[in-house]
């Protein structure tokens, strides 16, 4: 849940890094906010007969693409692309599915042009070299 609002307090920050931990973390809450929004706002469209109501998720997928743009082009800074690498959706199927290779890859783990590792220095990053040299 942290890592949800995390993203929203960046709410349009196309700067910097994040981690696959933070970009992942906001697409499943995402998912699952939308989905319990969608199933309350049908019952109770169900039950009133005012089906307008759904809308209203409509409008919080709406609110959240700018956030969700944002985390996107950071995911992408993190592995060293531009912000640009999002327009490979455009491109039917074969664009999903490379900017979901993207999307999943390891960060770069020292700093680039777009900052830091979000990962930091610290145990984890040092474990995880363990084996590798």
């Amino acid at each position: 849940m942290n890592w949800y609002l995390k993203v929203l307090q960046q709410y349009a920050d196309f700067s910097g890094r994040a981690r696959r931990k933070e970009y992942w973390m906001f697409t499943l809450f995402n998912i699952i906010f939308f989905y319990a929004l969608l199933f309350i706002l049908g019952a109770i469209a169900e039950a009133t007969g005012i089906i307008w109501v759904i809308f209203i998720a409509y409008i919080y997928s709406f609110a959240m693409l700018i956030p969700n743009l944002a985390v996107i082009v950071r995911r992408l800074h993190d592995i060293g692309k531009s912000g640009a690498y999002f327009f490979v959706l455009f491109i039917p199927i074969a664009g999903f599915i490379w900017l979901l290779v993207l999307l999943c890859m390891e960060g770069e783990a020292r700093a680039n042009q777009w900052g830091e590792d979000p990962k930091g220095v610290g145990n984890d990053r040092m474990i995880s070299q363990i084996g590798k040299e």
